[in-house]
């Protein structure tokens, strides 16, 4: 059975509001690995709630290095790398059960579904959202970048599809949208050789981000969650550009 040989893995803090969710869908697994950096919250006393969660605490080093890390304590090399805000639907689970796992460096694509306060958004660049989820880690691991992450896979081999969504709880709240933008255009200020842009240029990329939120990728099909949505891709945009401007200018003013 192929669930008893792939490990889940998950970074946290402060993730209680949809952690329960996330750790029941994965009941069916023997190990679940849950690392986490800093929580203050009822996260870590959620996760000693369900008897296959491996708890290990440790700093946060950026999301793509702190999930290689979070990968390597896991009791075997086939990992399913989940976010807490994400839940395995029963679909999923069936099909990660009948996985065939004798090729080693073969990955898995999962379809992410994406909630925003209560709908499922299939418009405004959060449809079609297909990601690799299923990797063995002595041939494929997370890119190490501070925020977007993703699994780099091993070269010539294509990802395979499996059927069955992987539930994003993203945004219950407005607000959290907004906390997500200073806390990501943070990160991608720190990371060393990000481009700087003029104003001017920053806000011509500003426009095209919600442009093609808005637009070109349907955005207004999904009523006033598609406006919010392609409004908080162009100020993502815009944050990300004039931090690294206004570091580069006080250096020199």
């Amino acid at each position: 059975m192929a669930l008893s040989d792939i490990h889940p893995v998950i970074i946290t803090r402060d993730a209680s509001r949809t952690l329960a969710v996330t750790l029941e869908s994965l009941r069916a697994f023997p190990e679940v690995i849950v690392y986490d950096n800093g929580s203050t919250d009822e996260t870590l006393s959620i996760a000693r709630g369900f008897p296959n969660a491996k708890i290990v605490t440790g700093e946060f080093i950026g999301f793509g290095p702190t999930k290689n890390k979070a990968a390597k304590l896991a009791a075997g090399d086939w990992i399913l790398s989940i976010d807490a805000d994400e839940s395995v639907s029963g679909g999923l689970l069936s099909s990660l059960a009948e996985l065939d796992l004798a090729e080693p460096r073969q990955t898995y694509a999962v379809h992410r579904h994406n909630f925003l306060v209560g709908r499922d958004i299939r418009w405004g660049g959060w449809g079609n959202d297909w990601l690799v989820r299923v990797y063995n880690r002595r041939h494929a691991g997370l890119s190490e970048v501070l925020v977007h992450e993703k699994v780099v896979v091993p070269g010539g081999v294509e990802p395979k599809r499996i059927t069955g969504a992987l539930l994003h709880d993203n945004i219950s709240d407005i607000d959290q949208l907004l906390h997500k933008i200073s806390y990501y255009t943070e990160l991608r200020r720190q990371e060393p050789g990000g481009r700087v842009y003029p104003p001017a240029v920053a806000m011509l990329r500003t426009f095209w981000a919600f442009f093609r939120s808005y637009v070109l990728e349907l955005g207004f099909l999904a009523g006033w969650r598609g406006l919010v949505i392609a409004t908080c891709d162009s100020m993502g945009t815009f944050f990300k550009h004039m931090k690294r401007y206004s570091d580069q200018r006080g250096r020199k003013n």
